[in-house]
């Protein structure tokens, strides 16, 4: 991914803090047939160096078939997005921008053939998207006969990390004044999503406002 120094994000935490929080992700690979990608959730375990991911496919989805621990795979996990207006800038002479943050793992994506850890796996992934919800949904309740028998549609998969990139464009190239404007015009049009990118524009660009 091209990512000048100055929006290069280096720390892995920081870069795992993206994922987790953006856990849907476009899973890409190269195989006979050309590129394909598969949007999917994928859940960050602390595993090794820099993290493993584990997901799973439709079994439809010819995908899978790659999975076979050699071919690398590309997942791409893109954080808050939006739309920056030259007239929010203090200098005169500007052009529209996007500011965004993302993620790119690197990693040989292996086909998970133990039903009892693929089971493990989709109640933690599952955990992580009912936590805060009142009460959150657990597979705790269902028959085991009937878990078993979803398995059987899909494919289950982990990734252990072998290279991360982020990266955090959020006006760090703009003169104070114009990073502020951003940060100013974009609480102004009121909405969660411009708002949220506001909050990070103003962090990327603390030691300078």
């Amino acid at each position: 991914m091209y990512r000048p120094k100055m929006f290069d994000i280096a720390d892995t935490g920081d870069m795992h803090a993206i994922i987790r929080a953006n856990g849907f992700a476009a899973l890409v690979t190269a195989g006979p047939q050309g590129m394909t990608a598969s949007h999917i959730p994928l859940h960050l375990m602390d595993d090794g160096e820099f993290g493993l991911l584990w997901g799973h496919l439709a079994k439809a989805n010819d995908q899978w078939q790659a999975f076979d621990g050699t071919a690398e795979a590309l997942a791409i996990f893109g954080g808050p997005h939006t739309y920056i207006s030259p007239s929010w800038y203090a200098t005169e002479k500007s052009v529209p921008t996007w500011n965004y943050e993302a993620v790119h793992a690197y990693g040989r994506p292996r086909v998970m053939d133990d039903p009892d850890r693929v089971i493990r796996r989709l109640a933690s992934l599952t955990a992580q998207y009912e936590d805060g919800k009142p009460p959150p949904w657990t597979m705790d309740g269902l028959p085991d006969d009937f878990v078993r028998a979803q398995l059987k549609g899909i494919v289950a998969f982990e990734m252990r990390i072998e290279r991360l990139e982020g990266k955090r464009k959020m006006s760090q190239n703009r003169k104070p004044e114009d990073a502020q404007g951003a940060i100013d015009g974009l609480k102004a049009t009121g909405r969660p999503v411009e708002s949220q990118v506001a909050e990070i524009v103003a962090k990327a660009n603390k030691d300078r406002l």
